[in-house]
């Protein structure tokens, strides 16, 4: 199995199970909407005894603008 560790934006230090690691970018739900992820630099723990296979993916867009505090308790009156 590989892992996409993921930089920036809402999902910023977010691990994901990445079932094909040769995927170069990552479009994930988030809240109502979707982000968008680009793969950044080559595959690192490749070998068979050093963990699972990780790949770097940073920020690119989100499809709506992203209010953080759109699921807010105070927001509900």
């Amino acid at each position: 199995m590989a892992i996409a560790r993921l930089h920036g934006g809402p999902l910023d230090g977010q691990l994901l199970p990445l079932e094909n690691p040769d995927l170069d970018r990552l479009i994930v739900p988030y809240s109502e909407t979707q982000v968008v992820y680009l793969r950044k630099g080559e595959l690192e723990r490749t070998g068979e005894s050093d963990g699972p296979t990780e790949a770097e993916f940073w920020f690119v867009e989100a499809q709506d603008d992203i209010d953080p505090y759109a699921d807010s308790p105070r927001d509900r009156r």
